[in-house]
């Protein structure tokens, strides 16, 4: 297919049989009207909303009080920073923030967790400057502190190289067993994914087809290694296109019969079972009412197809 390029992948059953998921990615611009697209997202019938977490940049909202604002005005959508940034956000009260929010939504919070992408942002903003291997070791640290904390132990105590963690009782518990998902690019982070976290948040501009498929399959490889069936995994594609117009510009750059396309190539040969359209909001409803049932339309019909080759 145009667009979609990279080595053929044969799809895995658990990734080809999971429920696709979709929803929209909002930048923290703290000057348009977040609260109303997010309520469009979910009056639309998106099933996913993510916000960047950019605590360091001006003008800019905090994710964490956008997305408790999100689940008060909504009634079904999901929500999730996107990704939350760890060095700025002590894994010990991000995981209570998230607890919080889970438990007042009836269970609608997920957790997309980030080491930090602009290290002179967070510097300036009075976080600690890691390289990568650090920054790994402490988001690896902060996914083992926050499980803690939602877990229903008594006397915890967490003794790490980069977090110390010390509590006479846990909690509070989320109402549901909520998904932590790391935004990672390199091979070394997706490795961690694989091994400590319940998905991988990758975006479209920084990993393109061809190294997601390169990347599904260490992800794939890690978990096994770990002990872990890859079918625990989510696998989350932030899509960072332009849609619209009549011809195709490029990968996720093209009119709404190019995105059906991509996307359903996207969930069938590289295992994607979530999208996040983090485009022009004003596509928000050709994204939600045209291209979205499109694709669920035609995953059936694939399904549908190979189900019955496979019973021939």
């Amino acid at each position: 297919m145009d667009g979609v390029e990279g080595p053929p992948a044969v799809t895995p059953p658990h990734r080809a049989r999971r429920p696709l998921r979709f929803g929209v990615c909002l930048a923290p611009d703290a000057s348009v009207p977040l609260v109303r697209a997010a309520q469009d997202a979910d009056r639309f019938g998106l099933d996913l909303l993510g916000v960047r977490d950019q605590p360091f940049r001006r003008d800019t909202a905090d994710a964490l009080t956008l997305l408790a604002t999100v689940l008060a005005v909504t009634s079904r959508i999901r929500v999730l920073p996107a990704v939350a940034c760890l060095p700025l956000r002590p894994p010990a009260a991000l995981a209570k923030a998230i607890a919080t929010m889970d438990r007042f939504s009836g269970g609608r919070v997920e957790l997309g967790l980030g080491a930090g992408a602009a290290p002179d942002g967070i510097e300036a903003y009075g976080g600690t400057r890691l390289d990568g291997t650090a920054a790994r070791r402490a988001l690896a640290e902060a996914v083992q502190i926050i499980r803690l904390h939602w877990s229903d132990q008594a006397g915890l105590r967490y003794r790490g190289e980069h977090y110390r963690f010390v509590a006479a009782q846990a909690g509070p518990v989320p109402a549901h067993q909520i998904g932590i998902w790391l935004g990672v690019t390199g091979p070394h982070g997706i490795d961690l994914a694989g091994r400590v976290a319940d998905g991988w948040i990758a975006p479209s501009s920084l990993v393109p087809p061809k190294r997601l498929a390169t990347g599904r399959r260490r992800l794939d490889d890690a978990a096994a290694g770990a002990g872990r069936s890859p079918a625990e995994l989510r696998h989350v594609y932030i899509l960072e296109g332009a849609l619209g117009g009549r011809d195709s510009r490029g990968f996720l750059h093209g009119p709404p019969r190019q995105w059906i396309d991509e996307l359903t190539e996207l969930a069938i040969g590289h295992g994607v079972d979530s999208f996040l359209y983090a485009g022009d909001p004003e596509q928000f409803p050709v994204f939600a009412l045209e291209v979205v049932p499109a694709v669920r339309e035609q995953m059936t019909r694939e399904r549908s197809g190979t189900a019955a080759t496979t019973r021939g």
